[in-house]
């Protein structure tokens, strides 16, 4: 792992498979960066995630991730929606333009909203949101 970046745990819905294809996007993409990037299906997890202080519905409709060892504390470091996508695309230096432009305040509301509408259609169309 590179000393200058922490590790992470990437928590997904692997019952998705637009968020398994996002994951090996990310992961062709950021090759070599994504080393100390780890992937964590959060299908059938919610004791483990309520351990971490993450509602299991969350944990669903928007991106989690964990900075840091999850095993050796109590309570993580928990980043998510966009915050996480920039710190995912920040390791990487050929996403890092999207992760600045998406940062920008201007138009991270829009697409937070773009974003929850997109996986609350997906959701619904699966027959896992009521």
């Amino acid at each position: 792992m590179n000393k200058s970046h922490p590790t992470l745990y990437v928590l997904y819905d692997g019952a998705c498979p637009r968020c398994l294809k996002d994951r090996d996007n990310y992961l062709r993409v950021a090759g070599k960066y994504a080393t100390g990037v780890n992937w964590f299906d959060i299908t059938d997890q919610g004791v483990q995630l309520k351990a971490w202080g993450i509602d299991p519905f969350q944990a669903l409709t928007e991106l989690h991730v964990i900075i840091g060892e999850c095993d050796d504390i109590d309570k993580p470091i928990v980043v998510s929606e966009l915050d996480a996508y920039i710190i995912l695309m920040s390791r990487v230096p050929m996403l890092q333009p999207f992760a600045w432009l998406i940062g920008r305040k201007c138009i991270r509301p829009l697409l937070s909203i773009l974003y929850r509408r997109a996986v609350y259609r997906r959701l619904k169309c699966e027959g896992r949101l009521m």
